[in-house]
């Protein structure tokens, strides 16, 4: 469950979060269970309530969706989809958020969701759940909902549907949104939990964040109604007021029903009413809530001082919500808004790479909740937050006084036309889920959607009214505003809010941060050598994939499919990962992330490159593997010679730029004080490391560490792994029109033969050393936070892969113990977690870890039931319902991604060196199958053993273990949850 304001237009939300789609189908979909003859009624309801989300619009229908409302006013839509194949998604969004609530009933539609998962009153408490766990349905990532101040929305993808278990989850569903279970005791449970969610994410984050929503949108509901609630309203929540919130909010005229997936549409529909089709209101019905408007009288300036907090900036542009249709124009306009935001983004970031007065700096407008039209400039000060916020506002004033080139105009529009076209590839390999969520999304924010077809003629046309004086007035519009507000986060008093005014009024210069032009060719790449020599190629048995040797020793593993039509993955493995450094070896590691990719190749800095790949998909990421290191890609075939070019002249031809190992440092170094503000902030950081027993490659580096990197230094550890070999390439999609074997002899074949860095101390991976007590670890934050983690040691490698599918079914089963006694009955924690860690680049340093975020007063509860759980999956046999609930998700998930190319490359990492990882990949679905409840208490006995357990408790500072029991040991408060 989460809670969160959806504050992104629907146009640009996979723009800004990923542009890359999600794994996509290997097999074509079967046929489906499609059942023949929706209702007349339902036939009806599709006619009189065709089309409801295009009411007004001119925008091209996306015609793979119907449409529907029936009597009592419930809309839908559906739609087939069959990627995955076999899954339906099943969306209910209820239009209610946080600010339908009042002050009485702060946190309760967030409440009410959590209510809502647990049942019906219909079904015994958390019986739901278990039911669809037999369905193949994971908790957490198939069954989910979210709470934003403006909806709540229920999600269901259901795995291996029939027609019996896709009616039974529409009635559970549809029971639950309808009449949850909303008893006392269930009230009691569920706040409890939330009580939990809202101690996890209190600290300073939590208080900046409320803070500077109070500030921006003052006068607002959306300054004063967070999702979670507040300690006093959760408090006093009870059966009769949640009711109540459900019985005026959730009526059927406020919902919408979505599903997607592998079915008839009609079937679909005649599902949707059936059980939402005699539903009626039990109140009367509300008046819509008025959100309100930004008020100019509000302060316009805010020094928040928070301790160990980095300098950062907010200067918003606050305007009010206006309800539009969605129609040509209004897309027209979002194109071109998008277009000014990223030619404003772009001169920030190269004022950053140059050396400016901000580490990093951004731009983007967003509409806010129905509340507010915001553009907004987030920005992290390197030391004078004046000289930053003046610096940003400079660019803003250039953007706004002195139109854009054509040039940089395009620039921008090419990386657009680029996405889109690329989601329009794509289209066939969409998942329903996603489509599903854009749907939901799109209802919420009032838009509609539209085909990718649709989306790159729009473009096309759009794009040719982006002159530079037409950009230049959308420049204009978005930075301008009615409201003007700016917030200072400091870690010491700045001079208070005085003083951030008076840096808001001082007078601006404009910056003029425009790029200079680039002139940018891969001709500029030197030759990398003379064309590799294949010495042999072979097909991998049980893959439709070949795999090639050059002379020089790199092999290259490729399968070319029609998966992903129009697209091709690139994975470079090189040299030896994490194996290449000593186990207490000073190193580098750490620094890889940002500053190899950015520190250039060849003639080129980050400038050029960004001119080289703009238009194109080719890309470069890194990434640190246990046994290898990783340059990968994304691209398409017409992109495909340059990309491998790229990534060749990485290893063979790379540059060593300073300034990105620099802003390296200096980020490092801003952010070091949040290291240990939160038990969560001190896991991200330490639990690797402690779990390997401090090795050095995990272990994170210190603050003198950090500030004594230098370029000197990066280069020094970096060249020489970048030299290192092996190499092996994975080729993975649409290879069918280019001669791929000439563009691997060309680039990594043409390579000379490479040395291998193994350091002996390197080759393995030792655990933690067993204690008798927790160790403690502190942190800064709030005193009711505390987290508690045991683990026992495992395996690793590849010669026991049915051991490895047999822990995975292990933690599951521990972690649905645990959730359902530490959650479901306590409340203790909203999000305890188990996970088996089984690595296959070692032969050792496998864990089973289970930890949880809790109140310090809560601890040796965790530890108690821990302790109880593992005793008993020691002493006794699962059940076989217990054993299918959990091992049917598992195999559900493996079923659903082995459709994609991205789940066989990563299986296959390695498969050209052993051949026992090809047969590992290939099994997988048959050993999860394979396990038994005897293997799940064979591994308990082998491995959860006393002896050999590991443990850790994160504590606030100045807190001993013995306090916390103390806590634990005192009378529960009255009021206020568990």
């Amino acid at each position: 469950m989460s809670n969160s304001p959806a504050r992104t237009p629907l146009r640009f939300a996979r723009l800004l979060l990923s542009a890359s789609a999600a794994a996509a189908l290997l097999l074509i979909s079967p046929a489906s269970y499609a059942q023949s003859g929706a209702s007349t009624t339902t036939a009806a309801s599709q006619a009189n309530g065709g089309d409801w989300l295009y009411a007004g619009s001119d925008i091209p229908r996306d015609t793979a969706w119907q449409f529907g409302v029936l009597p009592n006013g419930v809309r839908y839509a559906v739609r087939n989809n069959g990627v995955p194949p076999g899954q339906v998604s099943i969306r209910v969004r209820m239009d209610v958020g946080s600010m339908f609530e009042t002050e009485q009933e702060r946190g309760y539609a967030h409440l009410l969701e959590h209510l809502t998962f647990r049942g019906s009153e219909h079904i015994p408490d958390g019986e739901a759940k278990r039911i669809w766990q037999r369905f193949g349905v994971t908790f957490g990532s198939d069954s989910n909902a979210q709470t934003t101040p403006t909806q709540t929305a229920y999600q269901l993808d259901l795995p291996s549907v029939t027609p019996a278990n896709l009616d039974e989850s529409m009635k559970l569903l549809s029971g639950m949104v309808r009449e949850p279970r909303i008893s006392e005791l269930a009230v009691a449970a569920e706040r409890g939990v939330v009580m939990s969610e809202l101690r996890e994410s209190d600290g300073p984050q939590k208080r900046i964040g409320d803070a500077t929503n109070a500030h921006l949108f003052a006068g607002q509901l959306l300054g004063d109604r967070s999702p979670i609630g507040t300690t006093a309203s959760l408090g006093k929540a009870n059966a009769t007021s949640v009711a109540a919130f459900h019985d005026r909010w959730y009526r059927p005229d406020r919902a919408v029903v979505v599903i997607a997936g592998d079915g008839d549409p009609a079937e679909f529909a005649r599902l949707i009413e059936k059980y939402y089709g005699d539903w009626r209101a039990n109140a009367p019905k509300p008046a819509q809530p008025d959100f309100g408007k930004p008020d100019p009288k509000k302060p316009a300036a805010l020094e928040i001082v928070e301790a160990n907090q980095p300098l950062a900036l907010t200067l918003a542009m606050v305007r009010p919500w206006q309800k539009r249709i969605d129609t040509v124009e209004n897309t027209r306009r979002l194109y071109l808004e998008f277009i000014a935001q990223a030619l404003v983004n772009r001169r920030l970031e190269n004022r950053a790479r140059s050396g400016g007065s901000y580490l990093v700096a951004t731009v983007e407008q967003q509409y806010v909740s129905r509340s507010a039209d915001v553009t907004m400039a987030s920005i992290v000060p390197l030391s004078d937050w004046k000289a930053a916020l003046a610096d940003v506002r400079g660019v803003i004033a250039d953007a706004t006084s002195k139109p854009p080139s054509q040039a940089d105009i395009d620039r921008e529009a090419n990386e657009i036309e680029a996405f889109l076209r690329k989601e329009l590839e794509n289209a066939r390999n969409e998942p329903g889920a996603r489509l599903a969520d854009d749907m939901v999304r799109a209802v919420d924010i009032g838009e509609t959607v539209t085909s990718p077809q649709g989306q790159v003629d729009m473009f096309k046309a759009i794009r040719a009214s982006a002159t530079p004086k037409t950009m230049l007035d959308i420049s204009r519009a978005i930075f301008a505003a009615p409201v003007t507000r700016v917030v200072l986060t400091t870690p010491t008093a700045a001079g208070g809010n005085a003083a951030v005014l008076a840096a808001l009024k001082a007078p601006v210069t404009a910056r003029d941060d425009r790029l200079a032009t680039v002139r940018a060719d891969f001709k500029q790449l030197p030759a990398i050598g003379q064309p590799g020599t294949i010495t042999s190629t072979t097909s991998i048995l049980g893959l439709r994939a070949e795999r090639i040797e050059f002379a020089n020793g790199v092999t290259a593993l490729v399968s070319n499919n029609k998966v992903e039509p129009g697209k091709v993955r690139v994975n470079v493995r090189f040299g030896t990962g994490n194996r290449s450094v000593a186990a207490d070896a000073p190193n580098l590691l750490w620094t890889g992330d940002y500053a190899l990719v950015a520190s250039g190749i060849g003639p080129w800095g980050q400038n050029e490159i960004d001119q080289l790949t703009n238009g194109r998909q080719i890309q470069l990421n890194f990434a640190i593997d246990d046994d290898a290191f990783e340059l990968s890609a994304e691209s398409k075939p017409a992109d495909l010679s340059d990309q491998m070019r790229l990534i060749a002249g990485k290893l063979a031809q790379p540059r060593w730029d300073p300034s990105p190992v620099e802003r390296l440092r200096i980020g490092f170094l801003t952010g070091y004080d949040l290291n240990d503000a939160t038990p969560n902030a001190v896991l991200d950081r330490n639990l690797r490391g402690w779990l390997t027993n401090n090795d050095a490659r995990w272990a994170a580096p210190d603050k003198a560490q950090i500030d004594a990197l230098t370029p000197a230094a990066f280069r020094a550890f970096w060249e020489p792994r970048l030299a290192s070999g092996p190499i092996e390439v994975q080729i993975f999609g649409d290879l069918e029109s280019i001669d791929y074997r000439r563009i691997l002899a060309e680039t990594l074949g043409a390579l000379p033969p490479r040395k291998i860095l193994a350091p002996p101390s390197g080759q393995r991976v030792d655990f933690a050393k067993h204690v008798t007590a927790p160790e403690i670890a502190y942190h800064r934050g709030e005193q009711g936070q505390a987290a508690a983690m045991t683990a026992w040691p495992t395996g690793g490698g590849l010669a026991s892969p049915r051991d490895a599918r047999g822990l995975e079914v292990l933690a599951a089963v521990f972690n649905d113990r645990l959730f359902d006694r530490l959650r479901a009955e306590q409340g203790a924690s909203y999000g305890p977690v188990v996970d088996s860690h089984w690595p296959t680049g070692f032969d050792s340093g496998g864990y089973l870890l289970v930890g949880s975020l809790l109140a310090p007063k809560d601890l040796d509860r965790f530890y108690g039931i821990a302790r109880d759980i593992a005793a008993d999956l020691v002493a006794q046999p699962v059940s076989a319902d217990e054993l299918a609930r959990n091992a049917v998700p598992i195999r559900e998930q493996v079923a659903r991604a082995s459709t994609g190319n991205v789940y066989w490359m990563f299986l296959l990492e390695g498969a050209t060196r052993d051949p026992r990882v090809a047969a590992a990949a290939l099994s997988i679905q048959d050993d999860i199958s394979a396990v038994t409840a005897a293997d799940v208490q064979r591994l308990a006995r082998q491995y959860l053993t006393p002896e050999r357990q590991w443990s850790l408790a994160i504590l606030p500072k100045g807190m001993t273990l013995a306090d916390a029991s103390a806590l634990g040991a005192a009378p529960a408060p009255a009021a206020g949850g568990r």
